[in-house]
């Protein structure tokens, strides 16, 4: 009897052993695992649930089963040309073999390495093979682009005129890629390598592309002149429709001073035709006093003119003696 006890006793002691090491765990969804038994794999889990495990000698490896991200560092890369911009790059990826992964990786921030070897070396390839334009543009859409008239122009001529100066380069040359598709590029060229990894690579996407130095201070330079080009263009028309208007109002001017100079003489002449008729219709009613105050007027006007009178013997100054001018 005390042998029985004693034995459900160690029993109830092993079992409680048991239950508290754990032969059970639970995996949460969005979670995966691993079971290793000394070192080894021995089993695998990918759905959400209770499971099992051996106590003491089984170990769970759990890994995330959702999308997770990747972001490098910003890489300086020459392009075909030889003009070295900075691209930056993300991706997503995926643990799909978990088996797979802990063998090759086992942990992620191995993973994370492995990604930086693979993807940093594909978008370096993919950039190295292509022209900048590639790179930098997604399509030929900027060459359809239609600018807004800059000013209002009455004029259909001057209009024409303005776009010819403020024309200053030509279309951009047309791509044959374009961003989208280097990054469709990128993707395939890395999506062979990592399933090795027991992992599925989602996309790649440039997040960014920058122009070095050098190349930044090439484009400013450049934009620099196009706007100067197009700022003198305006300049020069706003000179040519200066001197436009200014000749129209010279022009008015001359016009409006010959109207009113040949007013002012027609005026005139009507005036002294009228002061002429006065005066013959004066001279008629009193010969002898209209030539008498002709005289007093034109003594006003010449005597105090005269420096010295050397003699006034003369018809002219009659009047200064006598009344009757004699």
């Amino acid at each position: 009897m005390n042998k029985l006890i004693r034995n459900i006793v160690i029993i109830l002691v092993l079992v409680i052993i048991i239950f508290a090491a754990g032969p059970f765990y639970v995996l949460n969804e969005g979670e995966q695992a691993v079971v290793t038994r000394f070192g080894a794999i021995i089993d695998s889990n990918t759905e959400a649930g209770l499971k099992f495990k051996m106590p003491f000698v089984d170990n769970v490896v759990r890994y995330p089963k959702k999308l997770l991200s990747w972001d490098g560092d910003a890489q300086r890369i020459p392009t075909a040309e030889n003009q070295f911009i900075w691209v930056d790059a993300t991706a997503r990826w995926q643990i799909v073999d978990p088996m797979k992964f802990y063998e090759s990786v086992t942990t992620l921030e191995q993973a994370y390495a492995r990604m930086d070897d693979v993807i940093d070396s594909s978008v370096r390839t993919v950039i190295a093979e292509n022209l900048l334009r590639e790179a930098v543009r997604n399509s030929n859409q900027i060459n359809d682009v239609v600018a807004e008239e800059p000013i209002a122009v009455e004029d259909e001529e001057s209009l024409k005129a303005l776009r010819n100066l403020t024309v200053t380069e030509t279309q951009l040359e047309p791509i044959e890629k374009g961003r989208e598709a280097l990054s469709d590029a990128m993707y395939t060229s890395a999506a062979i390598i990592v399933p090795q990894y027991g992992i599925e690579l989602i996309d790649i996407i440039i997040r960014q592309i920058r122009y070095s130095d050098d190349l930044t201070q090439s484009v400013f330079n450049r934009m620099i002149k196009e706007r100067s080009q197009v700022a003198q263009a305006y300049r020069s028309f706003g000179e040519g429709q200066k001197a436009e208007w200014l000749g129209k109002l010279d022009n008015d001017k001359r016009s409006i001073l010959s109207e009113a100079y040949e007013k002012s003489e027609s005026t005139k002449g009507t005036a002294d035709a009228e002061a002429t008729r006065i005066y013959s219709e004066s001279y008629r009613e009193d010969p002898e006093f209209f030539e008498f105050w002709r005289s007093v007027e034109s003594y006003r006007k010449i005597m105090p003119k005269f420096n010295k009178t050397l003699t006034t013997d003369m018809e002219y100054f009659d009047y200064l003696y006598e009344q009757t001018g004699r």
